[in-house]
């Protein structure tokens, strides 16, 4: 059961990462100088990176509760 659960909530996770706006983590990596001023979330970004924090919480639970039982 945990494993089926991991893997839905791995497809979720996969999904929401790869929705995440491309740029705005290679910007601060390599000083992009085209958006260098901090930019606040709004709607389905804000929504996209809490569900992703929410479901790596997730994951991480399932593979310790799968290593216990």
């Amino acid at each position: 059961m945990f494993l089926i659960l991991q893997a839905i909530v791995a497809i979720l996770l996969i999904t929401l990462i790869l929705l995440q706006e491309r740029s705005s983590g290679l910007s601060g990596i390599v000083g992009g100088s085209e958006s260098s001023s901090y930019q606040t979330r709004r709607g389905l970004e804000k929504f996209i990176f809490y569900g992703t924090i929410v479901l790596a919480v997730i994951f991480i639970g399932l593979a310790l509760l799968k290593l216990i039982f």
